[in-house]
């Protein structure tokens, strides 16, 4: 691995429901391993959501990709070692080359931990809705049916020319 002196954002996976673990144990393990120059900073994507819970409605953090993390490091021998070495890390998205990540898709994760959350309010039926998480990511639809109870719409998809109800939670989707 070359010693690059620009610190970029990688992607680094993790066993599921280890992310805040994995985050500590790196930011500890870089300062006693005198590398904590090298790593900038240590996001675990995750955004507000308002959740209905016994009939009260509460606001929870939810990952918004379950089992990974960014980091922006210097990505070098001994940072490479030091990040692959963490318990309950599995390694780097793009192998044993790690590949950083672009500038856009950076930003847009960082965007989308910042905006408001959803709520009941937010869907009625016959709305234009994107969906912006899941196997349907990219997808565009119409509310069919709002859950609030549930927080969860079930939104029409065209998949192969055929309209297919998709049940979805609110956070999984915003208005067009």
């Amino acid at each position: 691995m070359s010693e690059e002196k620009t610190s970029n954002w990688y992607i680094v996976h993790t066993m599921t429901g280890c992310e805040e673990r994995v985050k500590k144990s790196i930011l500890e393990r870089a300062k006693v391993m005198g590398l904590d120059h090298e790593i900038e900073e240590i996001v675990i994507p995750e955004r507000e959501v308002v959740e209905l819970k016994k009939g009260q409605k509460k606001q929870v953090r939810k990952k918004l990709f379950p089992g990974y993390i960014l980091i922006k490091m210097n990505l070098n021998d001994k940072t490479w070692h030091l990040v692959r070495r963490t318990p309950f890390v599995t390694g780097f998205v793009g192998g044993s080359k790690p590949v950083p990540m672009s500038e856009e898709e950076v930003n847009r994760i960082l965007e989308r931990i910042k905006e408001a959350p959803a709520t009941s309010g937010d869907f009625v039926k016959g709305d234009y809705v994107k969906i912006i998480e899941g196997p349907f990511e990219g997808f565009n639809g119409v509310v069919d049916e709002v859950y609030p109870d549930k927080q969860k719409v079930k939104v029409l998809v065209s998949i192969f020319g055929r309209s297919t109800p998709v049940e979805l939670e609110y956070y999984q989707v915003e208005k067009l």
